[in-house]
């Protein structure tokens, strides 16, 4: 079994992968005497022969923390969208998992998300930038969040009604990346929406009329716009959303947070920033 498919079974806090390396020397790891006890080895150490199997196996942004115990290295990564911690022995194998401390709690836990949450913030945006979305405000807004949005949404329509103090301001900036799930014309709709030689003004027309039936769905989708929304859909359950609205935003330290559902009121100013 391949390292990606063991790195699979990584669901619980106390899951422990044990690794190795076939013809790893045991020196492979740094040795003790390179460092401090416990602290991450020096940038200029060659990468362990473990790390650099697991990177070619897809574990990406591996960081080293200090694990505060001799002769074990730690590392933070991302397998997929999962946070991992490998932690590398003087023989040079690994452990894939979460230690358990004496008081039967995990440990490192804290330490992991903060090396991995900024690179994993990071990729989600990304990805997100590159998606399929529709403008719903001003271009120079200096926040943007992200929505994923089915035109028959009520609780889409719901949020997109809340920030508009916001988006007319030009303090923020909505980009829908649509999906169509609710409905049976909710493809069409969309379709509509993102075929319009004006799609941010057909999103606009559909919210403004949602509770008339919203925009008038397209009569066909091309194969270009079913491809672009299917490709919304699957990054939607990348992220984690089983429906609508998906809120994406960065918070006041720009760390990249989400919220599933429509937000209670006292929770827009989180997302939507200042008023």
């Amino acid at each position: 079994m391949s390292v990606r498919k063991r790195l699979a079974f990584i669901l619980g806090p106390i899951t422990a992968l044990a690794l190795s390396t076939p013809g790893v020397a045991a020196d492979a790891a740094p040795p003790a005497s390179a460092a401090a006890p416990g602290a991450p080895a020096a940038a200029s150490s060659p990468k362990p022969a473990i790390l650099q199997a697991l990177a070619r196996e897809g574990v990406t942004g591996l960081q080293p923390f200090d694990t505060g115990t001799r002769d074990l290295s730690g590392f933070a990564g991302l397998a997929g969208q999962q946070p991992v911690a490998v932690y590398v022995l003087p023989d040079g194998n690994g452990i894939v998992g979460t230690r358990i401390g004496a008081d039967g709690k995990p440990l490192d836990v804290e330490r992991v998300t903060h090396l991995i949450e900024k690179p994993l913030g990071d990729a989600i945006w990304s990805k997100l930038s590159a998606s399929t979305w529709v403008l719903d405000g001003k271009q120079d807004a200096p926040r943007i969040v992200y929505t994923f949005s089915d035109p028959n949404c009520p609780y889409c329509n719901r949020f997109w009604e809340s920030a508009r103090p916001w988006v007319d301001a030009g303090k923020v900036q909505l980009r829908h990346v649509l999906v169509g799930v609710i409905k049976a014309d909710s493809v069409t709709k969309a379709a509509a929406i993102l075929g319009a030689s004006n799609p941010s003004a057909a999103l606009l027309q559909n919210e403004q009329k949602f509770k008339q039936g919203g925009i008038k769905p397209a009569r066909s989708v091309t194969k270009a716009i079913a491809q672009k929304l299917q490709t919304n859909q699957m990054l939607m359950a990348e992220l984690g959303f089983r429906g609508t609205p998906g809120i994406i935003y960065r918070n006041d330290k720009g760390i990249v947070e989400r919220a599933n559902g429509m937000p209670p009121p006292d929770a827009l100013t989180t997302i939507l920033g200042a008023r």
